[in-house]
């Protein structure tokens, strides 16, 4: 029987969607899997709960939170504890009914590889109650690939830039070939491209998973997200030094033509 370990970086921010997450997984668990549940929390504070769910602390950083940090913790854990495949599920992320079975069916067929189902963002009204619910709201961001369900598609050189860290999974070979993420990034944004890029550089395959569907649930952001302007240009500043090339550009744009930031050299600043 293959061991999945289903690993969420969880907050106390985000309890309603955590609380949803934990019964659709319960859902969606296989009879043909074992499903290890690892949550490792964000919070300055450790979690109190107990249970079958391995509960992991990583505080915050001076930064700001450490999702790459909690990420190699709870990886880390699920290696120790013999998991054929590791899943990453954003804790705003609900599984849908054939991710866990498609995610370990393309483990099998494409080993060396990560593996990123679609991902589907819902509406602030759409609040499903079941796992069966689901189907229905499907709707792929379009940004991404979306083959046939069942259907394995290697990506190109050029979709690795399209990787999204909310719904991904890899063996533990993979993850090991990767090193983890980078724990330099703290706070929002850039950490999944640069894990995207090392892989590449490494020659690990990305392959999107047709049919391996999560479901973004929503909650109140910005667009831009004005909050997380700071940690874009630290994060970003970190990613271009390292790949050449400035993450996030849309919305570095979009700061831009509202006078909040402006060009700084090779990169951005804030306007004083």
């Amino acid at each position: 029987m293959t061991r999945v370990a289903v690993i969420t970086t969880a907050s106390s921010a985000r309890l309603a969607h955590l609380h949803r997450q934990r019964r659709f997984l319960r859902e969606a668990q296989s009879v043909d899997a074992e499903l290890l549940r690892i949550e490792a929390w964000l919070d300055e504070e450790a979690p109190h709960e107990t249970g079958s769910t391995t509960l992991l602390h990583v505080p915050p950083g001076a930064h700001g939170l450490r999702v790459g940090a909690a990420r190699n913790v709870a990886a880390r854990h699920a290696v120790e504890a013999a998991a054929d495949l590791l899943v990453f599920l954003d804790v705003d992320c609900l599984p849908g009914p054939d991710l866990l079975p498609l995610y370990t069916d393309a483990a099998r067929r494409r080993p060396d590889d990560i593996l990123a189902g679609p991902v589907t963002y819902l509406a602030s009204v759409q609040r499903p109650n079941a796992l069966a619910d689901l189907p229905s709201f499907t709707r792929p961001h379009p940004a991404r690939p979306d083959p046939s369900p069942g259907t394995p598609m290697p990506a190109a050189a050029d979709d690795y830039a399209l990787f999204w860290s909310l719904s991904f999974a890899v063996t533990p070979r993979v993850w090991e070939v990767i090193g983890g993420f980078d724990e330099a990034y703290e706070g929002y944004g850039a950490e999944d491209t640069d894990f995207a890029f090392r892989a590449r550089d490494r020659g690990v395959g990305l392959t999107w998973v047709g049919g391996a569907h999560a479901y973004h649930q929503w909650h109140p952001s910005g667009t831009p997200p004005w909050r997380h302007l700071d940690d874009i240009l630290r994060n970003g500043r970190i990613f271009a030094d390292r790949w050449g090339t400035w993450p996030m550009d849309g919305w570095l744009a979009a700061f831009a033509s509202a006078g909040a930031i402006e060009r700084d050299g090779d990169g951005w600043r804030r306007v004083v």
